[in-house]
């Protein structure tokens, strides 16, 4: 889970594997870190002691251009979405948990997918599917995502908040790369964002939270264009 650092300087000497102590510091839309210290030097090979909770490791991370194997999810309205049921329209797939406490992560996320809604309202549905899916599926049942997406303007046909079992979210995060890891009662995570082709292949990943609206929209309008 990447950090901002209020002043890069104090990240000089840090090396993969040491061992750190800072301090977060979150304002309404942003957070970054700052008084870092080492506590201890690590080797480069022990970067660090938590696994990833992406439990299907067997699964084989999709490149741009493969095809997404099928998945299914249920939604915030109990309804069971299937990938391959959106064959034929392009989609743009986001990764999050709602008990996200940084406005940089998750919360963004949310608002980078509602500007794509409001951008693409009119293809929204038929054109375009937008899918959320919540890698906490133990605390995000469809209830608890219902009234979420109500916080962002998500409850709108073409737009889907899923969960599933953990095993099956696991299987779909590891597609894609998201890594998840529970972290003082929180969890610790990568950020990704997906476009699915309308014929089912991965066209694009956006990784990070350093793209703006207006460069996802383009590139979904380059793929809604390109049939």
């Amino acid at each position: 889970m990447p950090f901002n650092a209020a002043d890069n300087g104090q990240l000089a000497g840090i090396q993969p594997g040491d061992r750190i102590q800072f301090r977060l510091r979150v304002n309404r839309d942003r957070s970054v870190v700052d008084r870092v210290r080492v506590l201890s030097a690590g080797s480069n090979s022990a970067a660090g002691s938590g696994s990833p909770a992406t439990a299907a490791t067997s699964t084989t991370v999709v490149s741009v251009g493969q095809p997404v194997p099928d998945f299914a999810l249920v939604n915030q309205r109990g309804e069971r979405v299937e990938l391959s049921s959106l064959r034929g329209t392009v989609v743009v797939a986001s990764f999050i948990y709602t008990r996200c406490p940084l406005p940089d992560y998750c919360p963004r996320v949310m608002t980078m997918m509602g500007a794509m809604r409001d951008r693409f309202r009119e293809r929204l549905g038929t054109d375009l599917v937008l899918l959320t899916i919540s890698f906490d599926p133990r605390h995000d049942t469809p209830a608890t995502l219902a009234q979420y997406a109500e916080r962002y303007g998500a409850n709108v046909p073409g737009w889907h908040m899923l969960t599933g079992d953990v095993d099956g979210i696991a299987r779909v995060c590891a597609l894609f790369g998201v890594e998840y890891w529970p972290d003082e009662g929180m969890l610790t995570h990568s950020l990704q964002t997906v476009v699915i082709d309308r014929d089912g292949r991965l066209a694009a990943i956006a990784e990070g939270k350093d793209f703006s609206a207006r460069q996802l929209g383009d590139l979904v309008a380059m793929r809604l264009e390109r049939y």
